[in-house]
């Protein structure tokens, strides 16, 4: 049998508060290559003389490729066991640069059972993205439907035959 990892729905508690372990460090390769992959023209996000002539004076970090690395510094806590319901009430109070490294914070708002999946349970969380000198870059308020503990479908991992 092979436990999955994550936390299952009786493990959030109102007012929880979860400091994610991991960072991570924004290059200009992620940068520029999430901002043309998604087709987003605006240059500030690639072209570095188009962003000298700016009030930043660099290039900025597309604020969706922070929303993914934000969200995805919290999976292991939040998420690994769930599926998002949606995310309300995102802000990006300070920019992100190139070489920032990128952490996050989240607090449990409320917690109930789903009504229409017994084997799960609804979690509503806040979290906060911050940079390394602990600006925050990001906030955002998150749904999620988790699983409870023994309703987690278990990972496969194949028999090793030699």
């Amino acid at each position: 049998m092979n436990k999955s990892a994550g936390n299952c729905y009786e493990d959030f508690q109102v007012g929880m508060i979860i400091r994610h372990p991991l960072g991570r460090t924004v290059s200009t390769t992620d940068n520029t290559w999430f901002t043309l992959l998604t087709n987003n023209t605006n240059p500030i996000h690639f072209d570095h003389n188009y962003a000298a002539q700016t009030e930043f004076g660099k290039p900025l970090v597309n604020s969706t490729f922070t929303l993914a690395v934000i969200v995805g510094l919290t999976v292991n806590d939040i998420s690994q066991n769930g599926v998002n319901l949606g995310w309300q009430e995102i802000t990006m109070p300070s920019p992100v640069f190139e070489g920032d490294t990128l952490y996050a914070q989240t607090e449990v708002l409320s917690t109930r059972e789903s009504k229409s999946r017994p084997n799960m349970g609804i979690v509503e969380i806040k979290t906060l993205g911050f940079k390394q000198d602990g600006t925050v870059i990001m906030k955002f308020k998150r749904t999620i439907l988790v699983y409870k503990r023994g309703h987690v479908p278990e990972i496969p991992i194949p028999v090793v035959k030699e």
